[in-house]
């Protein structure tokens, strides 16, 4: 694994991080992201080394290189703060209180699969997509 790249975890199953996964491979022109599903071998394993309940957090998170990480409405910001199209708007964001933040982010993470559906498995990606992925 790449020590010097930051790493998204998602939620394999669910199609709006799924989306949003495809979002920012094609906006992450400086290459900074990899990714992983929360439900993967990788993903478990980054979440145990940090001690992360999956029943508190289930849908993304940033992994930085030092180990340090971000969730909920932080890691969406922080996530688009390193790409193109969305730096400005997501420093902006960042200013606004964190649990205000968080109350949006809770409701639509709470009816994620309900409105954007769900996937019986994670996603495979494509062979030209594949280095990406951990």
């Amino acid at each position: 694994m790449n020590s010097n790249k930051k790493i998204i975890l998602f939620d394999g199953v669910c199609n709006l991080c799924n989306s949003s996964v495809q979002f920012a491979i094609k906006r992450d022109h400086n290459d900074v992201f990899r990714y992983a599903a929360i439900q993967s071998k990788t993903g478990e394993k980054l979440l145990a080394e940090r001690n992360i309940d999956t029943n508190e957090i289930d849908s993304i998170l940033l992994i930085e290189p030092n180990i340090a990480y971000y969730i909920k409405s932080t890691a969406a910001l922080e996530i688009g703060k390193n790409l193109k199209g969305l730096r400005t708007i997501s420093s902006i964001l960042l200013w606004l209180p964190e649990s205000f933040r968080n109350i949006v982010y809770d409701f639509i993470a709470a009816n994620r699969y309900k409105w954007y559906g769900k996937k019986e498995a994670c996603m495979i990606p494509t062979e030209e997509l594949k280095s990406k992925f951990i």
